[in-house]
């Protein structure tokens, strides 16, 4: 694929210094990018103490700790040095990763000089506050992430679910599906190791319910404590593991005092934990796509998940696992509850999840969005105008 054409100036409030689906994700695609001959300059905050390497150059924008989660960084003005960077680089498309700060400037600049933005969608903003107490900002966050993302050209959603959420929502109308790909050579059923799950105290016969990702309160983790709370009620056997880290570890332990807390794991330890599951157990409803359900399907782990944008996609009820209504803990114990006490159908559907996983090929997926630059750009070449500022009722 030949995208030398491509001049692009990606916008990320996280690129890579704290690990999560989204920068790897942007990560991945700059390396699809820079392989197929286009330009990528990337622009974010970054720290002394990065997660990992990031790929491509990158621009470091100060940047200082954002109020009340300091691991994340806020941009409060860019500076005449990276715009000079930016002038120089002269770019034919911006990519914005998120509606802060940083990205309002990229997509003013995309406008002030007649370039398209086109915005990728990593998950729901708009739901964070009901987790913090201030759902009643719900609606005038929407509004602002609205004006945001009805400024770009085109937006790329993870799944169709989620595009058509921001359609209904009126973000955009314009809207593609950027879906997620997994490294099966690295997340399969052989990564599974019985001798670290003996390490951690767990015996070969014990059902363990899993849980992966950053540990914070958007994630679910009441619900999860609350589903696990009914299973105990009911007498199910079965272990909890947590693999994963984040500010709201000493909370969930304290939910969860019996569960195992392995911290943050990457790379073959991490595909070893989630291999090393029974059942997966995700009730978040803030994932657009859910790289961690399709981490474990690869794995050959069963998913129960919340019926939710993302998950509704990629986990086909009563097959690779099951959906349950977003919060329902009854409903969700008897999901686990059943998996627990049935051998046979959590190795049938682990099994479907691992050849449901196959389908999903990185190359392929980060083509897409290479396209969708490649036709925004043909469409403003064409005559086609920047979008309209003020929504569309």
């Amino acid at each position: 694929m030949d995208l030398s054409p491509l001049r692009i100036a990606l916008f990320s409030g996280n690129y890579n210094f704290v690990k999560d689906g989204a920068n790897q994700a942007l990560n991945r695609l700059v390396g699809f990018l820079l392989a197929n001959d286009a330009a990528v300059r990337v622009y974010s905050p970054v720290t002394d103490t990065p997660a990992f390497p990031p790929t491509g150059d990158l621009v470091g924008v100060p940047s200082i700790p954002f109020p009340g989660r300091p691991e994340y960084r806020m941009v409060l003005a860019v500076p005449p040095r990276v715009r000079r960077d930016l002038a120089r680089f002269a770019p034919n498309i911006v990519h914005v990763s998120a509606p802060e700060q940083l990205g309002h400037y990229a997509v003013g600049y995309a406008r002030r000089r007649d370039i398209p933005a086109v915005a990728s969608v990593h998950t729901r903003f708009e739901t964070y506050p009901r987790y913090y107490g201030l759902a009643f900002l719900e609606p005038v966050l929407t509004a602002i992430i609205r004006r945001f993302y009805r400024r770009c050209d085109a937006l790329v959603a993870p799944s169709e679910s989620f595009a058509q959420i921001l359609r209904d929502q009126r973000m955009n109308y314009d809207v593609g599906i950027w879906s997620r790909g997994i490294d099966q050579a690295q997340f399969n059923p052989n990564r599974r190791s019985l001798e670290w799950r003996r390490s951690l105290g767990v015996g070969d016969d014990e059902v363990v319910i899993g849980f992966l990702g950053r540990v914070v309160m958007e994630k679910g983790l009441d619900v999860f404590a609350e589903t696990i709370d009914r299973l105990e009620a009911r007498g199910v056997k079965h272990r909890v593991l947590v693999v994963g880290d984040g500010p709201a570890r000493e909370w969930f332990a304290r939910r969860l005092p019996s569960a195992v807390f392995t911290g943050f794991q990457g790379g073959a330890d991490l595909a070893r934990a989630v291999a090393s599951m029974d059942i997966f157990f995700n009730p978040s409803v803030t994932e657009t796509f859910g790289n961690v359900s399709l981490e474990a399907m690869a794995c050959g782990i069963p998913v129960v998940a919340a019926l939710a944008t993302g998950s509704d996609t990629l986990v086909v009820d009563g097959v690779t696992g099951r959906l349950v209504r977003p919060g329902a803990i009854a409903a969700f114990a008897d999901a686990l509850g059943g998996l627990c006490q049935d051998a046979e159908r959590r190795a049938a559907m682990g099994a479907a999840g691992v050849g449901e996983a196959e389908r999903y090929d990185w190359d392929r997926i980060n083509a897409s969005v290479a396209e969708t630059y490649l036709r925004v750009i043909r469409n403003r070449a064409l005559g086609g105008g920047p979008p309209r500022t003020s929504p569309v009722p």
